[in-house]
């Protein structure tokens, strides 16, 4: 990059951190520990991002994830031009949301009834309080290493104590919300035994990612998540699978599907409207009917179901077929190929100690592929990783500026773009 675009980029992060508390809305994108300024951007097509400069980037962030079909897809672009026409804001009921939900509703056999919201946090604060509703209970299992959005009692640490114990990781969150939320270790099965006895009776349910991919890429053996489903039944609890990010991008039907374990309740997210703010919570007609307004739990949203994410998502997930997923897998691994092959050899092997463990479409890269829970990631991979980044972003290849975020694959990363993506790794892109 040029000195005056170094420049630009820069003059803007410096009105940004006068105008918003450290420069950014989210903390990831504030390029924490890299020695170059955070990228604006300000469009994007296809596999590719454009920077303020016109600096094209081969796009790996996705938007953390719901561009599943590459940016500005044709066919959601139309729905959304056909939308905005009608209206973008009813705070009423509309048509839209009856679409997107009969259609996944006829495709998801764990969900009997939906309920639609803005966001992944918003719809993890709901399904917590719904199951808290359903089972008259109190406390809440989660597990290190994996990520359930900002909302209090998911902002929890393990304590220095016993298993199970926690601790706030953010100020702000109140001591009696951490006692509430029971922390233990991704494949600690006696340690989940121990809990349910030394909270009988307490316990309202398991939450887990079934694939966790939001503090790297921790793929659980299927032998876990079916005993997380049979402690549940045993203790009267509720498994919640948090597929914000693994839903519509694993399979259609998410880690569900792939590992035919039936949750209670599924929160959604992310490519469920297509790109615009979406989350939703789905189960059965009997959880979901205790949210009001003809249940005692209270929900509520003045943007919920807005009709632009419905009429996103839909396009969206209407061309995600059995066929989809088969080529999104072939184009992650010869993706992957690629990268590992260039790390194993830039610069006499300077980025050697790296590996990519992938997922269908998703893949993290770190230095060892036997990466199970949050202990296994080596204390130096943000440092290492930062070097990495750097050099691929002079390299117009943009991944998500932190250690412990995944990569997401597109329908738009064709072969086009991987040989294009080959060319950029062998030479900086001005």
């Amino acid at each position: 990059m040029t000195d005056n675009s170094e420049n630009k980029q820069s003059k803007l992060f410096a009105l940004s951190k006068t105008l918003v508390p450290g420069g950014v809305h989210s903390p990831v994108r504030s390029f924490k520990g890299l020695h170059t300024t955070p990228r604006f951007f300000e469009r994007a097509e296809g596999a590719y991002i454009y920077d303020v400069d016109g600096k094209q980037y081969v796009d790996f962030c996705m938007s953390f994830g719901p561009l599943i079909l590459g940016h500005r897809n044709p066919k959601v672009e139309e729905a959304l031009h056909e939308g905005l026409t009608r209206g973008w804001s009813y705070g009423a009921c509309e048509p839209y949301s009856l679409e997107l939900a009969q259609f996944l509703i006829s495709k998801l056999p764990h969900v009997e009834q939906l309920r639609f919201v803005n966001s992944g946090t918003e719809a993890v604060m709901t399904a917590l309080r719904l199951a808290r509703g359903v089972t008259g209970k109190n406390k809440i299992i989660k597990f290190n290493g994996c990520y359930h959005g900002h909302v209090d009692s998911m902002l929890i640490k393990a304590g220095s104590g016993l298993a199970g114990t926690a601790e706030a990781s953010s100020a702000g969150v109140p001591d009696g919300v951490a006692q509430d939320t029971l922390i233990l270790e991704l494949g600690d099965i006696e340690g989940i035994k121990k809990c349910f006895l030394d909270h009988k009776d307490q316990i309202a349910a398991i939450i887990i990612e079934p694939l966790p991919a939001n503090n790297g890429l921790l793929i659980q053996p299927i032998e876990f998540l079916k005993f997380l489903r049979e402690v549940c039944d045993k203790n009267k609890a509720l498994l919640i699978f948090d597929e914000v990010i693994s839903g519509f991008r694993v399979a259609f039907g998410g880690m569900a599907e792939l590992t035919g374990i039936t949750p209670d309740i599924v929160t959604l997210g992310k490519i469920i409207g297509g790109g615009l703010p979406v989350g939703a919570i789905g189960a059965s007609r009997f959880i979901m009917e205790h949210l009001a307004p003809i249940g005692k739990v209270y929900q509520a949203g003045t943007l919920s179901a807005n009709p632009l994410a419905m009429v996103g998502g839909l396009a969206t997930l209407k061309q995600m077929t059995p066929e989809s997923y088969k080529i999104i897998e072939v184009q992650t691994e010869k993706i992957v190929n690629l990268l590992t092959s260039w790390m194993q050899h830039f610069n006499n092997g300077q980025f050697s100690m790296f590996k990519v463990i992938h997922f269908s479409s998703l893949f993290w890269i770190v230095p060892s592929l036997e990466v199970k829970k949050l202990a296994d990631i080596p204390a130096n991979l943000t440092e290492n990783f930062n070097k990495l980044f750097e050099v691929l972003l002079d390299r117009g290849i943009y991944l998500a500026p932190n250690a412990y975020e995944v990569g997401f694959v597109s329908l738009a990363h064709t072969d086009e773009v991987i040989r294009d993506m080959e060319h950029r790794l062998e030479h900086r892109i001005q």
